[in-house]
């Protein structure tokens, strides 16, 4: 991207649902509650025919430093210094405010170039909002419609005229369109699944972070990046949107996306935080290796293990983060108690990786980060045709399926179909037939046989074709 644009203003004058016309599509959470957004989102912008990065931000208020809200402006500030351009959003319907002409100073004095912008110009009776904001001394302000896309032509004239066409246009910009959408289903591969596939080391690798409200997510993405990039404070479900950042460990980029914290479905009545679970269920579904936040001080709530348990069942690899170990006073025996509930609660996905860590003072993260790799590499893990038909022969030596109405069940052959999950597909007389207790003694046994733990592993059967199935009994 060839310049960096932040959008700036006060509470509710529209500043995501720009944010979400720019880069097509709607990545901010959008409400008529003011204050929605509090984390600053970066995202690629198309406006005609520029290109630029694009910054959302909190809305402006003057608050203390150790408030939320003061919390939130400092990020805002951050995202002004961090940008080469502001956009400064008024709401052209309800008029200016004394906080307009008081962020409109700070901007002034910033020294970088601002276009104000007048949003809702499309309203009745918004004509005195759009001649009152000449008055910040910043410019004519251009009138746009976020929401119905007016005035977007004026708008980029506007940036062109700021930031300068050489900015703007930079002669050695590759003319190419960005992929930013990724189809995270797999298509089911035919003869690559007899060869064992290698690991690629690197390959950037999605993680998402999830877990209950006031887990400590955003602590500790924020310690493994070093900077107080997100906002955090003791109060309980500070982040909203789903937030990705990308940092590199190792010389392995991660692109790791903070979630919003998690209650139990019938506490999530509001809209808003309807939106914020919808979101980091799409996180989840678009991340490859999931990392479950744990409380240490209160682990294993029944939310915890339904989260845990809709991981495994999207077919994430997952792995379990217990935060908060710099509260535990006796780790050793805790450690030891941990692991036993883990086994018993969680025996989908038996082996399951968790690592005590603290986001607060960064114990662990290094583990924690070793173990991610380490999943991501079973999730993606291949196995030969002729080695499972060799494990298939010998499981069913070992233990043979049961019979069924007097019948034997036989199983003919295995072939793996799909990874990321690692999925399998096995011929078999009668696959309706064979019981439940059987198919979790295969997936225990190729989990233990093939080192695959704590991943999900699918395994369906199929009936063998039969020649004479159409065939007319002969006389």
């Amino acid at each position: 991207m060839s310049f960096t644009v932040a959008i700036v203003g006060r509470p509710n004058v529209g500043k995501s649902t720009l944010f979400n016309r720019l880069v097509g599509k709607k990545l901010a959470l959008v409400d008529d509650t003011p204050g929605v957004t509090r984390d600053r989102r970066p995202g690629d912008a198309k406006l005609i025919d520029l290109r630029f990065t694009i910054i959302d931000t909190a809305g402006l208020e003057e608050a203390g430093a150790d408030t939320l809200e003061g919390r939130m402006r400092a990020q805002t500030e951050a995202a002004i210094d961090e940008a080469d351009l502001t956009l400064f959003v008024v709401d052209a319907k309800s008029g200016l405010t004394p906080l307009d002409k008081t962020f409109g100073e700070l901007l002034r004095r910033s020294g970088k170039p601002v276009v104000l912008v007048a949003n809702k110009s499309e309203a009745k009776g918004s004509d005195g909002g759009f001649y009152d904001a000449f008055t910040l001394g910043l410019g004519e302000p251009v009138p746009i419609s976020a929401e119905h896309g007016q005035g977007m032509i004026d708008l980029r004239d506007a940036i062109v005229e700021a930031i300068g066409k050489e900015r703007a246009f930079p002669e050695d910009s590759d003319d190419y369109e960005a992929v930013t959408d990724v189809d995270v289903r797999d298509s089911v591969l035919g003869d690559e699944a007899d060869d064992d596939a290698e690991y690629d080391e690197t390959k950037p690798l999605r993680v998402a972070i999830i877990g209950r409200p006031n887990a400590g997510k955003s602590t500790l993405i924020n310690r493994f990046l070093g900077e107080d990039r997100l906002l955090t404070g003791p109060e309980a479900g500070i982040t909203r949107d789903s937030i990705s950042v990308e940092w590199d460990w190792r010389g392995r980029t991660i692109k790791m996306f903070d979630t919003a914290g998690m209650r139990r479905k019938a506490r999530v009545t509001e809209k808003l935080e309807k939106l914020s679970v919808a979101d980091s269920l799409r996180s989840i579904r678009f991340a490859e290796t999931v990392v479950i936040v744990f409380d240490a001080t209160i682990p294993f709530e029944k939310q915890d293990l339904q989260l845990a348990d809709l991981v495994l069942r999207e077919g994430r690899a997952a792995v379990l983060a217990f935060n908060k170990w710099d509260l535990i006073e006796d780790p050793q025996a805790f450690l030891t108690d941990l692991r036993e509930k883990t086994e018993r609660l969680l025996p989908q996905a038996r082996g399951i990786r968790a690592v005590p860590i603290s986001g607060q003072t960064g114990y662990g993260l290094d583990k924690l980060m070793q173990e991610i790799i380490a999943t991501d590499r079973v999730w993606n893990k291949r196995i030969s045709t002729a080695k499972l038909n060799k494990w298939l022969e010998g499981t069913q030596v070992q233990h043979p399926p049961p019979a069924v109405s007097g019948r034997r069940l036989k199983l003919k052959y295995m072939t793996q179909v799909k990874a990321r999950p690692p999925a399998f597909m096995v011929s078999c007389t009668r696959p309706d037939a064979l019981p439940e207790s059987y198919i979790r003694y295969m997936i225990n046994g190729l989990r233990a046989d093939f080192q695959m733990p704590g991943v999900p592993i699918r395994i369906h059967f199929k009936a063998g074709d039969n020649p004479f199935e159409n065939r007319r009994k002969k006389r």
